[in-house]
């Protein structure tokens, strides 16, 4: 599907034509669809006194803004999805604790969908909450099965109402991880690993069959964490002791209605129809009005952003930097962190004046240990001129602490999933599988190591030294430029990375992290810091051309380059076991991160917090 679309936006770009081909629209539908997406740009909300803010909890929140083909993908798709990035979310909530004719906040859960957010960036966003209530006005939460971070988000409310039939999932997180060493042997994959770090947990699927000590251990101290910092703000907010919390976890786990209540954890239990007569009376909405005064959190973050894009320049500007996703050789992907596009950002930064200071945004569990070596230049340099500050999401580990690594201060929520100072590499060879259906090889070399990246036996004592001495340095390296960037003794360094992760406030204790705080947080530390004190815009990056903007002649150039196939993905021919094909997705991610060299500094994959 996204190397359909991929083509179908360099033939748009190319001519319109391509449109009318890849997507059998009529000319007539052709015109009509430019002309609802350039009438779709123009279209502002209209905010009536005393309206409420209606927060969808099911939005598809993500650092970046979406790239033109995924905005023609949701346009052609006839089932649009919701998206909207961290920032205008809290830019929003913002400007509606300022706004006169916003009286409260609706977070409206009956959408089902689970949020896509890790409880960082729900952090954040509870965060403007508290500012919101703060300046007197209401918060108010509806919903009909919350899961853990939807009440997480929710608990916030003054007003938290759930439906007679609903339920609270308030039992505790789990991490369970699928290992893959008894698949590869049986389908004849030989897998060698080289690394170092005894922590470095992202190798052990494929020749585990359970977590070693070390993974279980760091697993659970991060699990332990994130829960305890989970009891603990809901608790505040609901008046519950965390002891209280935990006793529900461990007796009833899945909490419906009645006892909700009972137990403090909703203020009523009503149907919608109910939650909407007190939205009513709360905006003074007549009583025979079919809802509330309100406006959609989308349209009115829209809103403001096209408000702010008319307000008088400054040239003075903070470089907000997104790097959400892997870390990757080359460009990479629209979903991933090029190094060579990355780091050609943070050249142009470095050069343009009216950048006085630089917030680097990371959403990433790490990667090409070459990529982050290509951009930790750059960054490094740009640093050396001005203030480069690091606002940690959801997670930042590995690779992504090695591009952190060296900045004026690093932010981080408690919940952070961080650290990860390690380095591994992982050789497969296909030896067996191919002998087994008949298949040998042989060869002719001029050295005794030319034949050394082969994949049809396993690597030579030897050779794995070769690599191992690779993986070494590397991660000699990355010890440096953590000593050094955090100026911390080299031994104390040795001592915390091995590969661990850690949550963000234990890495405050142990000096990975400067301050406790979000992305705003990040955003007036560097304008202090640059001494802009309010005058300032910010410019963020990397600078994704809309959808709009190709149709109607802006960036074609860059934009066709960009949608440039990389690469093909090799696809099996005959049918696979649904249990093979789970193995080829987990083989297919390392592949996808390109490190030509073999080398990662990537978080245990496949960590999910339930």
């Amino acid at each position: 599907m996204n190397n359909f679309l991929k083509q179908t936006v360099a033939s748009l770009i190319g001519s319109l034509l391509g449109l009318f081909i890849f997507c059998g629209i009529s000319t007539t539908g052709l015109l009509l669809l430019l002309f609802a997406i350039a009438a779709s740009q123009d279209v502002s909300p209209i905010v009536k006194d005393k309206s409420v803010v209606v927060f969808d909890l099911s939005l598809n929140i993500t650092d970046r803004e979406p790239s033109a083909g995924e905005e023609l993908q949701k346009t052609l798709s006839g089932n649009p999805e919701d998206r909207i990035t961290l920032r205008k979310v809290l830019d929003a909530i913002e400007k509606a604790r300022k706004d006169p004719k916003i009286v409260g906040i609706y977070l409206d859960g009956t959408h089902g969908a689970g949020s896509n957010l890790g409880f960082a960036s729900l952090k954040e966003i509870r965060k403007a909450l508290e500012e919101f209530r703060a300046a007197g006005k209401k918060v108010v939460a509806y919903g009909q099965d919350w899961g853990k971070k939807e009440y997480y988000l929710s608990s916030v409310a003054d007003t938290l109402v759930l439906n007679p039939l609903g339920a609270i999932e308030v039992n505790g997180l789990s991490s369970q991880q699928m290992f893959l060493a008894g698949a590869l042997q049986k389908f004849g994959i030989g897998v060698q690993v080289v690394r170092v770090g005894k922590f470095k947990g992202a190798v052990e699927p494929l020749i585990l069959n359970k977590l070693s000590p070390e993974n279980r251990e760091q697993t659970q101290k991060l699990l332990d964490d994130v829960w305890s910092e989970w009891r603990t703000t809901v608790g505040a907010s609901r008046k519950i002791t965390p002891q209280k919390l935990q006793a529900i976890a461990d007796n009833q786990a899945i909490v419906e209605a009645p006892v909700a209540k009972t137990n403090g954890l909703v203020d009523k239990v009503a149907y919608h129809d109910q939650v909407v007569a007190d939205l009513k009376q709360l905006t003074g909405s007549d009583q025979n009005d079919k809802t509330f005064r309100q406006v959609d959190l989308s349209e009115y973050a829209q809103f403001i952003h096209k408000s702010q894009s008319v307000e008088r320049e400054s040239n003075n500007k903070i470089a907000v930097v997104y790097a959400e996703g892997e870390i990757v050789d080359g460009k990479g992907d629209d979903e991933q962190v090029g190094g060579d596009r990355f780091a050609k950002i943070f050249n142009k930064i470095r050069q343009d004046k009216n950048i006085k200071a630089v917030v680097l945004r990371i959403n990433s569990p790490g990667g090409s240990a070459t990529a982050a070596e290509v951009m930790q230049r750059e960054i490094r340099l740009t640093h050396e001129i001005k203030p480069v500050v690091v606002s940690m999401g959801d997670v930042a580990a590995s690779g992504g602490y090695w591009i952190a690594s060296d900045s004026s201060r690093i932010f981080a929520e408690p919940n952070t999933i961080t650290g990860s100072i390690g380095v591994f590499g992982i050789l497969f060879n296909g030896e067996k599988l191919a002998n087994d259906n008949g298949i040998t090889w042989d060869v002719v070399k001029t050295a005794r190591y030319a034949d050394n990246q082969t994949v049809s036996r396993p690597k030579s004592p030897q050779e794995l030294a070769l690599y191992q001495r690779s993986v070494n340095r590397i991660y000699s390296l990355f010890l440096n430029k953590v000593s050094q960037g955090r100026k911390l003794p080299a031994q104390k360094v040795a001592e915390i990375a091995q590969g661990r992760i850690w949550s963000g406030v234990a890495a405050k204790q142990i000096g990975l992290v400067d301050e406790i705080g979000g992305l705003n947080a990040a955003l007036q530390y560097a304008a202090k810091k640059a001494n802009l004190g309010n005058n300032w815009q910010l410019k963020e990056y990397p600078r994704e051309s809309s959808l709009n903007e190709i149709l109607f002649g802006k960036a074609v150039e860059e934009a066709s380059a960009k949608f440039k196939i990389q690469g093909q993905q090799i696809k099996a021919s005959a049918p696979l076991t649904a249990e093979f094909q789970k193995l080829q997705q987990e083989l297919e991610s390392f592949q996808s991160m390109n490190d030509p060299n073999g080398i990662y500094a990537r978080l245990p994959f496949n960590l999910k917090i339930e």
